[in-house]
C-alpha cells in the first residue's frame, strides 16, 4: 500500500512538472513572437521615416519661394527636398552636370541648350514653369521715344538673353534686326540705329547696377524687384508675347530625366498649388507656363 502511494505521489509531480514545462515553454513562445511583432513594427515605423533625397539647385526668388512650396506633397510621395543655394547660374548648370544635384530651376531653355553645348553636357527641360515678364526700364525717361540720340543701353552679355534683349527692343521700332527671328543676335547683327545708340553689355547678375548708369536697361522682374520695380508699372517696354522658349523651366540630365524622383518632382512643380502661387505672389511679374 506504501509502494503503491510513493508511485503515486511521484506520478503526480510528474505530471505537475510537465505541465509547469510546457507552460514556461508556451508563455516563452508567446513572449517570443511579442517581441517579434514589436520589432516588425519598430523596423517598419523607421523605414517609413526615412525620405529620399531631391537635390535641387537654385537661387533667388521666386524660384527659391516655388521649390519651398513643395516640401509637403513630396513628403507624402516619400522624397525630402534637399535645396542647394548657388551663387549664380553657371553654378546650378555645374552642380547638376556633376550629379551633385538631382535638377536645378532658375533657367530658360535657350540657356540650357548654349550651356550643353559650351560644356559638352546632357542637360533636359522637364517642364516650363512659368513666364517671366521681362522688360526694358529707364530711371531718366518714361517712353522708347523720349531717348535721346546716342543713349546707352544695357543688355545681358550671355547669348541667349542679349538675343531677348535686342528682339525686344526691335519690336519698337528703335532699331531693327538682320534676322529678327534668330535666338543668336549679336550688337553686330544691328541692321538700323537711327539714333545711334550705344550698346553696353552686362552680366545678368550686374543689371541693377547697370539700371543706375544707362539710359534703358533690360531686366528680368527677379533681379529688378531689388529696386522696387515691376515690369507691368514701371517697364517701358514690355515683351508683346509669351514665348514658351524663355519660360523658366525645371531642368535634369539626360540619364535621370525619367527616374521616379524627377517624375515625383515634375508633379509637385506643376501642381494646383504653384499655380496659385504664381498667379497672386507673382502678378505682374509672370505668369503660369503649364
Amino acid at each position: 500500500m506504501k509502494k503503491n502511494l510513493s508511485l503515486l505521489l511521484a506520478f503526480t509531480i510528474f505530471l505537475v512538472g510537465c505541465a509547469s514545462t510546457q507552460k514556461s515553454s508556451e508563455e516563452t513562445m508567446i513572449e517570443t513572437n511579442v517581441e517579434t511583432e514589436s520589432n516588425k513594427e519598430t523596423n517598419l515605423e523607421s523605414n517609413n521615416g526615412e525620405l529620399e533625397v531631391i537635390k535641387v539647385a537654385s537661387h533667388v526668388s521666386p524660384m527659391i519661394d516655388i521649390l519651398n512650396l513643395l516640401e509637403d506633397e513630396l513628403k507624402e510621395k516619400g522624397y525630402k527636398l534637399e535645396l542647394l543655394e548657388v551663387s549664380d547660374n553657371v553654378q546650378a548648370n555645374i552642380a547638376l552636370k556633376n550629379e551633385e544635384v538631382d535638377a536645378n530651376f532658375f533657367q530658360h531653355e535657350p540657356f540650357m541648350q548654349m550651356f550643353n553645348k559650351g560644356n559638352d553636357a546632357s542637360l533636359v527641360r522637364v517642364t516650363p514653369v512659368y513666364n517671366a515678364l521681362v522688360a526694358f526700364y529707364s530711371k531718366d525717361y518714361d517712353s522708347i521715344d523720349a531717348l535721346p540720340e546716342g543713349a546707352v543701353i544695357s543688355i545681358p552679355n550671355d547669348v541667349t538673353n542679349r538675343a531677348r534683349a535686342l528682339r525686344l527692343l526691335a519690336t519698337s521700332g528703335a532699331i531693327t534686326l538682320s534676322d529678327p527671328d534668330s535666338y543668336d543676335i549679336e550688337v553686330s547683327d544691328i541692321k538700323e540705329n537711327p539714333k545711334n545708340f550705344e550698346f553696353k553689355e552686362w552680366d545678368l547678375l550686374n543689371l541693377n547696377e547697370a539700371y543706375q548708369e544707362s539710359d534703358l536697361t533690360f531686366n528680368y522682374p527677379t533681379y529688378i524687384q531689388a529696386l522696387d520695380l515691376k515690369p507691368i508699372v514701371d517697364g517701358l517696354l514690355l515683351e508683346p508675347e509669351e514665348d514658351q522658349v524663355f519660360a523658366i523651366s525645371l531642368v535634369a540630365r539626360e540619364d535621370n530625366k525619367d527616374s521616379e524622383k524627377i517624375k515625383a518632382l515634375k508633379e509637385a512643380i506643376t501642381s494646383d498649388v504653384v499655380k496659385d502661387f504664381i498667379n497672386t505672389k507673382l502678378e505682374g511679374h509672370a505668369k503660369p507656363a503649364f
